[in-house]
């Protein structure tokens, strides 16, 4: 059999996580670390591969509920190579360091088992759009996979040059990073839009470090349901995966 397909074949590479093509991340299994993964993120392996759920603990469960922000994920264990993707978006990988990285957990595809994270709040303001009251501080040493909706931009913040953001476009920034929350609003009242510019929260980021923007405000929807019915289940009418987005937002 031949065919164009067969340039997709899987890379070659000694590296724990590869970015297989931008949308879909391989990662090792050497049998002794572990990796974490978004639940149901997997979409294919090679090997001996044991999947189980993470456990979390009451006080996880009720921060979560709490805040909206937490992980949910699958421990990946044993020796091969899983492959993890989510709605087709933009993969990215990162080394956290001693700086630690802040991060909204839709956004988050894998990480090492080595990494701690701990919810923490971004500012005294509550129901901002996008990024809400509470983030994900993730500290340790160790990569993490991130996702975008299309390709992101990366933004360097200095001290002598801080860099805003709307809040419904921000994926990560440095845990070093002071972040400040604000409404670019003329209006009374600041939780209604300025006028006709569609413009409301942003956050801007002063001191030393990045910003990761991705070019879309629209949260993937991690726990949308297909829809009821025959006709849904294989992504058809208009309860089915294509019903629901047909202009494809989230890739």
């Amino acid at each position: 059999m031949q065919s164009p397909l067969f340039n997709y074949a899987e890379q070659q590479s000694q590296e724990r996580y590869v970015v297989q093509n931008p949308q879909l991340l391989r990662v090792a299994l050497s049998g002794q670390d572990d990796v974490l993964a978004r639940k149901g993120a997997m979409v294919a392996y090679q090997g001996l591969v044991d999947f189980d759920g993470e456990y979390t603990s009451t006080t996880q469960r009720v921060t979560q509920a709490r805040t909206g922000e937490g992980l949910d994920l699958m421990r990946c264990s044993g020796q091969g190579t899983v492959y993890f993707a989510n709605l087709a978006q933009y993969i990215h990988v990162v080394d956290v360091d001693r700086d630690g990285l802040t991060v909204d957990s839709a956004y988050v595809l894998a990480l090492d088992s080595t990494l701690h994270s701990e919810v923490v709040a971004v500012d005294s303001q509550y129901g901002v759009s996008g990024t809400g009251k509470y983030q994900l501080n993730i500290t340790g040493h160790g990569k993490i996979a991130l996702m975008t909706s299309g390709q992101p931009l990366m933004m360097r913040v200095t001290p002598d040059k801080y860099v805003s953001a709307d809040a419904d476009a921000v994926v990560a920034w440095s845990g070093g990073l002071r972040v400040q929350m604000q409404a670019q609003t003329h209006s009374t009242s600041v939780r209604r839009r300025r006028g006709d510019t569609g413009e409301g929260w942003e956050l801007s980021f002063l001191g030393t470090g990045f910003a990761l923007v991705q070019p879309s405000e629209v949260m993937p929807p991690q726990h949308a349901v297909i829809g009821q019915g025959i006709a849904a289940q294989y992504g058809v009418g208009g309860n089915g995966a294509y019903g629901q987005n047909q202009g494809n937002v989230w890739s």
